[in-house]
């Protein structure tokens, strides 16, 4: 069968459309989502455009056993065809939670006692020297510019991971993956 222009093509691994589709959450979701969980792993995405990256970052979440992705609801990508089909099935595993004011959300999880790790390339701390064990949020900017100045400022910390070639930065959605299963890895010591 020929797919339409703009249509994603068939994914073997993810469910037939229409069948439990995944679906945003909004942010009165999220309380339930972090009951009982004494230690969650939260990623949030400030501002990601590409659903490749989405989709990707989700395959990612899951496979890390991530409980929860935060994103604003605007500036935002949200769950397409693509990145239903990059996620090959993530996104109807990993809960997507679309937040009204992402700096406000921050401060809700810093009350619960969750600790917001930032990524940043101006961050003096290595990924690799801090403590993810906690309950933690790790905290990813947009392509390209990485973080807003007031999600950075929401962080409790900031780190950074060694770049040893020639390119400053990596694709935000390997960022994550680096990030995520350091946390998987020390959780597991």
């Amino acid at each position: 069968m020929r797919k339409k222009a703009g249509e994603a093509r068939e994914n073997r691994h993810a469910r037939p459309r229409g069948e439990r589709e995944a679906k945003p959450r909004g942010e009165g979701d999220l309380d339930d989502l972090l009951k009982g969980v004494t230690s969650p792993l939260l990623l949030i995405l400030d501002c990601i455009q590409d659903p490749n990256n989405l989709g990707a970052i989700l395959r990612t979440a899951d496979g890390a056993g991530v409980d929860a992705v935060i994103a604003p609801k605007d500036k935002a990508v949200g769950l397409t065809d693509t990145v239903r089909r990059v996620s090959v099935g993530a996104s109807e595993n990993v809960p997507f939670v679309k937040v009204t004011n992402l700096a406000r959300t921050m401060r809700d999880l810093k009350e619960r006692g969750i600790w917001l790790v930032g990524t940043s390339d101006q961050a003096t701390q290595s990924l690799y020297e801090t403590d993810l064990k906690g309950p933690i949020a790790i905290v990813m900017g947009r392509e390209g510019e990485g973080m807003r100045q007031l999600t950075e400022k929401e962080c409790d910390f900031l780190v950074k991971f060694p770049m040893k070639g020639k390119v400053d930065c990596l694709n935000v959605s390997v960022s994550a993956a680096v990030c995520l299963y350091e946390a998987v890895r020390q959780r597991e010591l």
